[in-house]
């Protein structure tokens, strides 16, 4: 028996098993067993070469769009940015993916149009490792539906996710530590709802016989898996809507059921328009928060306070340290102190040192030893 119909039987085996404490362990050596399967498919596909898109990330953060074939990606990516995508009402117009860059407040956020996927390109169809292997590089997910194909959103995140690419999540606390004796030991926090016995029954699906193991909140089994695996991305995303302007106002109601049907909320979907430009705008404010960005003004000795061209961080990696790192040159290792001015400052010119976090607007001075 083939890889593949080993976890065609695995997969089958699994949706037959009613799920409850008494299967748990059961179903978790299964998903594990799944999970090495597919890995190791993965790996021999993936040694028989083939082309792959080669992206260089410039910018400040990437963006990829993703949609299946014909949905207008092309078409949105020339309104937005100073790409040259070739524009067609046929399937597979994108051939390569193709880059453009987007100016908004100051920031230059790269927009990747990826080639339309289609179902099964997580197993390779239509060169979709190649596609989403670009997807895992990218800072943020914008799906693109057509207004009459909301149901293939469902199919899109699936994609995604059978590519270790985990969206509007945070990765599983899962620290193992391996050990010469004494078995595997696990420690959780009081609202872990699995078994211990099977989170060892998984473990040791995974070669784990001797570790200590720590995890900190309730995890489902495959989350358990991906914090085993720690292979996979975790990124935002975010949903918009085109063609809107073929939308007849007695089918908008339908439109948003559609959505809401697919967890989607009506009222965080951007509609747009790439076709005539309609609600690009809100696109681009949305993509905005969706990053997380902060724009960091540099005072700069003898020339005042640059307001063009900010120096632009996402949050979480936003403390004078971060911008510092990001300024380049020798200016971290001269660091004496930096003074802010703005939202983050309890006074203006406040004295602060590395850990001090900016926030979007602020004016930042740095005193550096000569």
């Amino acid at each position: 028996m083939g890889l593949e119909e080993e976890i065609d039987d695995l997969r089958e085996e699994i949706a037959n098993t009613p799920y409850n404490k008494a299967t748990e362990s059961h179903i978790g050596r299964l998903k594990a067993k799944l999970s090495e399967k597919k890995e190791k498919l993965e790996n021999q596909s993936s040694s028989g070469g083939g082309h792959g898109y080669a992206v260089e990330k410039t910018g400040d953060v990437t963006v990829a769009l993703v949609g299946f074939p014909s949905v207008g990606k092309s078409t949105l990516i020339n309104a937005l940015t100073n790409a040259d995508s070739e524009v067609g009402e046929y399937e597979f117009t994108t051939l390569n993916v193709n880059p453009g860059m987007l100016h908004y407040n100051g920031a230059n956020i790269q927009i990747l149009d990826v080639p339309g996927l289609i179902e099964g390109a997580a197993s390779g169809r239509g060169g979709g490792k190649e596609v989403l292997s670009v997807v895992r590089t990218a800072d943020l997910v914008v799906f693109m539906l057509s207004v009459f194909e909301i149901e293939r959103y469902e199919r899109l995140r699936e994609e995604l996710y059978e590519n270790k690419i985990r969206l509007d999540t945070t990765p599983p606390s899962v620290t193992i530590s391996k050990k010469h004796k004494g078995g595997i030991q696990v420690t959780t926090t009081d609202d872990v709802s699995l078994d211990e016995n099977t989170i060892k029954e998984v473990l040791r699906e995974y070669g784990y016989v001797n570790a200590d193991v720590t995890i900190r909140g309730d995890l489902t089994i495959d989350e358990l898996i991906d914090g085993i695996m720690d292979n996979r991305v975790y990124l935002p995303s975010m949903v918009t809507v085109n063609k809107a302007d073929l939308i007849e106002k007695d089918y908008l109601p339908t439109v948003k059921e559609n959505l809401r049907e697919f967890d989607i909320d009506p009222d965080e979907a951007i509609f747009i328009s790439a076709e005539t430009e309609k609600g690009l705008e809100g696109l681009k404010e949305t993509m905005w928060e969706r990053l997380g960005l902060i724009r960091v003004y540099m005072d700069k000795p003898g020339r005042g306070v640059d307001y063009e061209e900010p120096l632009v961080l996402q949050e979480g990696e936003n403390t004078v340290d971060d911008a510092l790192h990001r300024l380049g040159g020798t200016l971290d290792e001269r660091f004496r102190f930096a003074r802010v001015t703005g939202p983050s400052a309890k006074h203006d010119e406040q004295q602060v040192g590395r850990d001090h976090e900016l926030a979007d607007e602020d004016v930042l001075r740095v005193i550096a030893r000569k």
